[in-house]
């Protein structure tokens, strides 16, 4: 799903017509200090990053001055959470809070229901895992007519609101909903919106997530990538998205896993299938390498396509070697991906990555012409002293033997390491 930040999801609710606190987001604390002296009045400084628990995290801090709000700030941007660094905190005016509530819209998959849901608890605040099951109330929604006020009315009377508020409740939910609908959304968490000391109903956090295959239709949003990321887009991520998006033959998937290019032991992954895709990976951490990044090529891609998910791969610097992680006996024709792997590795290995360690697992639909395809193609090159010296090939013999390959990976990136160490690279 496409992920917002809590300021972007924020926006679009206030574009919607729901109400929001007052502030906007920086990137310096010099720029949280000059919000918080147009606010006016006591602050919220809350780091922007896609993960929960951030006042566990440290990265939410509530204070009273400008000063104090650049120094809040400039501690914020000081930290990682969950590995991800913070680039952007939300200054906002901090709410007279007289009750915290939760509600959330998502997808019911169940069979007797797969419908939008609404979750609705007087318990909020915390995480949702942490209410009372008694405390949750839920209805399923019509996802054509959307949330209905008497629904919206029968959880909000079930969940214990005063009678004297159920059609202002009522009203608020029923508007989350259309903003939920209107965006496409998966998910669209408001946890917790408030009752301030007057009365009024304010989102005071929020969580959106848009629905991938609807991106299109939502050009104002600028999505770039319509896929789950851990952070903002790499340039990896954003060739490996134009594969997909531009060739519909088969699977060319392609990202980013956040590598170091520092350290050692990373490797350019190349698996074949989600299900491979999970043996190579216990290939690698059997032995302690790690994957620079996650690729996969299923679903009978033509070699272009292949190709170039594979170039892709290959040119992330640094790497110590490179696994085709073909861990099935696939009914794709795995020729295409012979053809495609020799010439790749004959255009980078002679020029670029000499010596770098590659080991292909193919097997399959063809298996017998595939790897007679890279035998014969790459041989030049495989020569003792030729720049595929540490290619090694393997078919249906090693699919399950996940350990053989990756320590056969491992030895021969000690090897290659060892050998650019001692020409100084």
């Amino acid at each position: 799903m496409a992920k917002f930040l809590e300021y972007q999801g924020k926006e679009w609710l206030r574009k919607a017509g729901l109400p929001v606190p007052q502030g906007r987001v920086a990137s310096t604390h010099e720029e949280a200090k000059t919000i918080a002296e147009e606010i006016g009045k006591a602050v919220a400084v809350k780091g922007q990053v896609q993960a929960g628990g951030r006042g566990k995290a440290g990265i939410v801090k509530l204070v009273n001055t400008p000063e104090e709000a650049a120094a809040a700030a400039a501690e914020i941007f000081a930290k990682n959470v969950m590995g991800v660094p913070v680039n952007q905190v939300l200054v906002e005016e901090k709410l007279d809070i007289k009750k915290e509530y939760y509600c959330s819209f998502v997808v019911n998959g169940a069979r007797e229901a797969r419908s939008p849901m609404l979750m609705f608890s007087t318990e909020g605040g915390m995480d949702i895992e942490s209410v009372p099951e008694e405390l949750l109330f839920k209805v399923n929604i019509d996802p054509i007519n959307g949330l209905q006020i008497y629904d919206a009315v029968d959880v909000c009377a079930r969940a214990g609101i005063p009678a004297q508020d159920l059609s202002k409740f009522a009203s608020f939910l029923s508007k989350l909903s259309q903003a939920y609908k209107k965006y496409d959304c998966q998910t669209l968490e408001i946890n917790p919106f408030i009752m301030t000391g007057s009365g009024n109903l304010v989102c005071a956090d929020c969580k959106m997530e848009i629905d991938n295959s609807s991106v299109g239709r939502h050009p104002e949003f600028g999505i770039s990538i319509a896929r789950d990321l851990p952070g903002a887009p790499t340039e990896l991520d954003l060739i490996g998205w134009s594969i997909e998006e531009t060739d519909a033959r088969g699977t060319g998937f392609l990202m980013n896993m956040g590598y170091d290019e520092v350290s050692p032991g990373y490797i350019g992954y190349h698996p074949i299938g989600g299900g491979s895709a999970m043996m190579g990976l216990d290939a690698l951490n059997q032995v302690g390498l790690k994957p620079a990044n996650y690729a996969d090529t299923s679903g009978n891609p033509v070699g272009s396509k292949i190709y170039r998910v594979a170039k892709c791969v290959l040119s992330q610097p640094n790497i110590d070697g490179y696994l085709l992680g073909g861990f099935m006996m696939a009914n794709q024709e795995q020729w295409h991906h012979a053809h495609a792997i020799v010439k790749v590795l004959r255009e980078v290995l002679p020029t670029q990555k000499s010596g770098l360690p590659c080991v292909l697992l193919l097997c399959g639909n063809r298996e017998d012409e595939s790897l007679e395809i890279l035998r014969n193609g790459l041989a030049d090159l495989m020569t003792p002293d030729g720049p595929g010296k540490r290619i090694e090939i393997y078919g249906k013999e090693y699919v399950t033997d996940t350990k053989f390959i990756g320590q056969r990976l491992l030895a021969l990136s000690k090897e290659y390491r060892a050998e650019k160490e001692s020409q100084g690279k």
